[in-house]
């Protein structure tokens, strides 16, 4: 199986075989994105960040795996800086930085971008978020998270918050179905998950059940997923207030969780999950964004060709 040059785009165009091709050499890489051993793996390569919306950790942990493998990096920066300000399209600003990269990673508001780029260059264009679309590495790394933490094959999952506009849990919901797991999914009703999914997931014989409240399933589930609810979809702040406790993760609450259970969070976070939260053995979400650095190092490698 050969990654080179393979565009990443879409969970879509994941099997379970291919995942797993990613999943395995990122354990290897840990000592090298932990700074403990030293790695010209990447030597002579170059990755350009293209990133038309903020981001933290996707844009950091992709230069500090590209980094620790010895390659080189080049950040579009402030788009105010760029010719994109005097007016150039984005197709002709990704042929002009496809030569000068061996890669790129993009991310833009517009769904579909990372495809379109794909039609437009040879060198690999990773999707570091296409608007309410799709955001496979984020997938990969969590998926990594449930490996390293807990158990991949027929988890019991519950995820939480934002399931209508969320890319992460869209992504993750294709991935996790090639692993037999079984989904709750626990959202107020003005967020739940998009139809399509819930269909999809079903077609692929995967258990899938929904929930109004956290407290419903956290004695049941293994691994808890949340993402943060945003304030801005809600006219009535009562109505923002009521839904936003329902989904609070609290010590109070975890009194009643299954003691095995893993809390993930994409980040950032708001207010959903209680800072006193971090210092239980719950709490995974903080080696879930270091992760981002092994996960982005073996895929780095494998599209570039240094890893097959």
């Amino acid at each position: 199986m050969t990654f080179k040059d393979l565009h990443i785009i879409s969970m879509k165009d994941f099997s379970r075989d291919m995942i797993d091709h990613i999943l395995n050499p990122a354990e290897k890489l840990e000592p090298i994105a932990r700074g403990m051993e030293k790695s010209d793996l990447l030597d002579g390569k170059v990755l350009s960040l293209l990133f038309f919306e903020p981001s933290t950790r996707t844009r950091m942990s992709f230069e500090t795996a590209m980094i620790r493998l010895g390659g080189q990096v080049l950040n579009l920066g402030s788009l105010e800086a760029t010719s994109i300000a005097k007016g150039e399209t984005l197709a002709d600003t990704i042929r002009v930085v496809g030569g000068y990269s061996d890669a790129i990673v993009l991310r833009h508001p517009k769904e579909g971008s990372a495809r379109m780029a794909s039609e437009l260059v040879s060198v690999p264009i990773i999707n570091g978020g296409d608007g309410a679309g799709h955001h496979p590495t984020q997938t990969f790394l969590d998926l990594y998270t449930i490996r390293r933490e807990s158990h991949m094959d027929n988890v019991k999952i519950a995820l939480a918050g934002d399931l209508k506009y969320g890319r992460t849990v869209h992504s993750l919901c294709y991935a996790l179905s090639l692993y037999g797991a079984e989904i709750t999914l626990v959202s107020p009703k003005e967020l739940r998950m998009p139809d399509e999914i819930i269909t999809d997931l079903k077609t692929c014989d995967i258990k899938v059940t929904q929930a109004d409240s956290i407290e419903e399933v956290i004695s049941n589930v293994e691994v808890l997923y949340v993402t943060r609810i945003q304030k801005e979809r809600f006219p009535d702040p009562a109505e923002y207030q009521k839904v936003a406790s329902s989904l609070l993760i609290t010590p109070q609450l975890l009194k009643k969780a299954n003691p095995e259970l893993k809390i993930m969070h994409p980040l950032p976070r708001a207010n959903e999950i209680d800072p006193r939260v971090d210092k239980t053995e719950h709490a995974c979400y903080f080696k879930q964004s270091f992760y981002g650095v092994p996960i982005r190092m073996a895929l780095l490698s494998l599209i570039m060709g240094a890893l097959e």
